[in-house]
């Protein structure tokens, strides 16, 4: 009984060990004019249209775990669109981020239930964790939250690829 505990704690252990370390997966595509996904975010009580961003989709472990890191900035019509299997509380950071961004977390229902406008890190000392509680997370540039009248609770259109 004692050789079986240890052997399963050791595949458990073992389990999730493989693969590269996170810093070597790919980095998420980078949208295009005209084939990138669209989110547009609209007011949750009169259903008009604060403003839209083409978005690479980050998907898997290691694109959520890259994000905008690889990249030096950010347009106004750009974004990026952070996808998870389901709704949770979660934190983001500003790892290794050339730019301030805003970070716009997004319930299952699709509500924006919090948003941050996030520095770049100043090198020293731990990073500043955004917190949220979302399905999906919406990075777009700093201060477009507040130059499209975005706000808590309102509506965010999310395209298929952020199923």
């Amino acid at each position: 009984m004692r050789w079986t505990v240890l052997v399963v704690a050791a595949f458990v252990v073992g389990a999730g060990c493989g693969g590269p370390p996170m810093a070597a997966q790919d980095p998420p595509s980078t949208p295009e004019s005209g084939d990138a996904p669209m989110v547009t975010v609209v007011d949750a009580d009169t259903g008009v249209e604060h403003g839209s961003v083409a978005v690479a989709v980050a998907a898997t472990r290691g694109e959520r775990y890259t994000g905008l890191s690889t990249r030096e900035s950010l347009s106004a019509d750009e974004g990026m669109l952070f996808v998870h299997e389901r709704a949770g509380s979660r934190a983001y950071v500003m790892r290794s981020m050339a730019f301030p961004i805003d970070i716009i977390y997004v319930g299952a229902d699709r509500n924006i239930t919090s948003i941050h406008h996030a520095t770049v890190p100043d090198g020293d000392g731990p990073l500043t964790r955004y917190e949220g509680h979302g399905k999906w997370v919406l990075e777009v540039s700093l201060n477009w939250t507040a130059a499209h009248n975005v706000s808590v609770g309102d509506r965010v259109r999310i395209p298929a690829a952020g199923e």
